[in-house]
């Protein structure tokens, strides 16, 4: 028996055994044994809690085997047009002229805060970064909230979701917000990542450092906030509608048009439990998840479902017009309603992955949108592309930072100065621009935005203050190259190669 076997106390058959090759039941059968394992040798404070986040992935394994076996793909020639009233335009909305504290009473607020800030080169939640003027994701969020409930007189909860890696450390600044807002937090599950060779729970221990662990995706929220007690809470407050939105996404601001649609119905038309905001697709968009009728039911179609010989026709900006923006507005008492009932089934997500020490995993992982499916009356509305504007990378925060937008109340609107509502085609090369402290080092100030169309800026690239940036922008710094773009320098349809030479593009 390894020292692996040892620490998990079980057989050497046992523990060593695939259940790639088995029939479900048995597969099943040994990975339950797996995880009633982890709970025994985990500390006796944490067994309750762990047991209740073990059942969620217990579920959520269940039916990744399923899917082994059937496939998870969707089936092409089943997909069925969508009826016109399945998407609906924004504009078709009506406008709130009045009545906004009535309706913001029904709702509450929610953004998902499990991510790291890794990708851009930062330690900590993302939510933490400084995207604009010196606030943090956080800081806008809760300035949008506190500005709109001094406005209406209204009261409108925010409501983190956290994950273990981004909880400690944001519960350590909520005094900072407590008096603005009516905050709350809670912390998402965590699930054992699974061993790809084997699919056996990679864990040997409830040790949530010690990166055999991960928070599910953001499909965790439902059953995340009816654990928390928040669900039931706000029913009993009289609160309705929940916003779940990313809080990097920098566009998500509640929409008083869209919550007045979905409390006060139109004449004629059947009240939705759920409303996705879809915005059109551009060339940027076509891996995001973009709506259909299956089995005829609305739904959220993710390119992971796709058969290998449909990816291109999925891809397509003219057959699939739209994608998710992840900004969604769900019904409380539908979500209570469905969790009991055991009724919110979504697609499941198999994310692989190679960590450090060269092992290979996978994460079992769910998406909110999927939920939709579930939900009675849901529908699409194609809202205008300024309420999707995420930062994932530098460039995005570099848009972000610029004069295309102008910032009140901790909310970004696009600068009424900029001729075409379109945002630039920004490319800013590994490594030199990856991390936001270097990005931000090679700017003395944001250069001027409002007439670019295209920038790609690669190698070692310093721009001074007042620079200005129009039409279609190309820096190049070849290896051992050094360009430095001087201060107040105009650039309008150059190629800047490595010697500062500038020409015509």
């Amino acid at each position: 028996m390894d020292s692996k076997n040892q620490r998990m106390g079980t057989p050497p058959l046992e523990r060593h055994q695939s259940v790639v090759m088995l029939d479900s039941s048995d597969a099943m059968h040994i990975v339950k044994m797996d995880l009633a394992n982890l709970i025994m040798k985990s500390p006796s404070e944490n067994r309750e809690e762990l047991k209740s986040h073990l059942e969620g992935f217990e579920h959520l394994f269940q039916r990744f085997l399923v899917d082994r076996r059937v496939g998870n793909h969707i089936i092409w020639d089943k997909i069925q047009p969508l009826p016109p009233d399945a998407v609906l335009p924004y504009f078709t909305i009506s406008e709130v002229t009045s009545g906004a504290k009535a309706l913001l009473d029904k709702l509450v607020v929610l953004k998902l805060n499990g991510g790291l800030g890794t990708s851009m080169g930062c330690v900590g939640p993302k939510s933490l970064i400084s995207v604009r003027d010196d606030s943090t994701f956080l800081d806008l969020n809760v300035q949008q909230i506190e500005y709109m409930n001094n406005k209406y007189g209204s009261n409108v909860p925010l409501v983190l979701m956290n994950s273990f890696n981004t909880h400690a450390d944001t519960e350590r600044i909520r005094f900072k917000y407590e008096r603005r807002v009516d905050l709350h937090m809670f912390q998402q599950s965590y699930y054992p990542r699974v061993l790809k060779e084997t699919l056996r729970p990679y864990p040997e221990k409830f040790d949530l450092k010690d990166g055999c662990w991960y928070p599910p995706g953001h499909g965790d929220v439902y059953a995340s906030l009816k654990r928390s007690g928040l669900l039931e809470k706000f029913i009993k407050d009289g609160k309705e509608f929940i916003f779940i939105s990313n809080i990097d996404n920098l566009g998500a601001t509640v929409d008083l048009n869209i919550l007045n649609f979905l409390l006060n119905p139109p004449q004629g038309s059947k009240p939705a439990e759920f409303v996705m905001e879809v915005t059109d697709k551009t060339r940027s968009d076509v891996k995001g998840g973009t709506l259909i009728m299956f089995e005829d039911r609305l739904q959220l179609l993710e390119i992971a479902q796709v058969p290998k010989d449909h990816v291109d026709e999925f891809k397509s900006i003219t057959k699939f017009k739209v994608f998710n923006t992840n900004n969604l507005w769900a019904n409380l008492n539908a979500i209570d309603r469905l969790i009991k009932a055991d009724s919110i089934q979504t697609e499941v997500i198999a994310n692989r992955k190679t960590l450090g020490d060269g092992t290979n995993v996978i994460q079992l992982e769910t998406a909110a949108g999927a939920a939709m499916r579930n939900f009675t009356g849901a529908i699409g509305i194609n809202v205008p592309r300024s309420r999707f504007l995420p930062v994932k990378k530098t460039s995005d925060l570099l848009l972000t930072m610029s004069n295309l937008f102008t910032m009140r109340h901790g909310a970004l609107t696009n600068n009424p100065a900029r001729s075409y509502p379109s945002l630039p085609l920004v490319k800013l090369g590994d490594p030199d621009f990856t991390k936001v402290r270097e990005f931000l080092d090679r700017f003395d100030s944001i250069p001027d935005l409002l007439e670019l169309d295209h920038l790609t800026v690669s190698g070692d690239v310093t721009f001074g203050k007042g620079v200005s940036l129009k039409g279609t922008v190309i820096i190049i710094a070849n290896h051992g190259d050094r360009i430095d773009i001087p201060a107040n320098a105009c650039l309008e349809n150059k190629i800047v190669s490595g010697n500062l030479r500038i020409r015509d593009h």
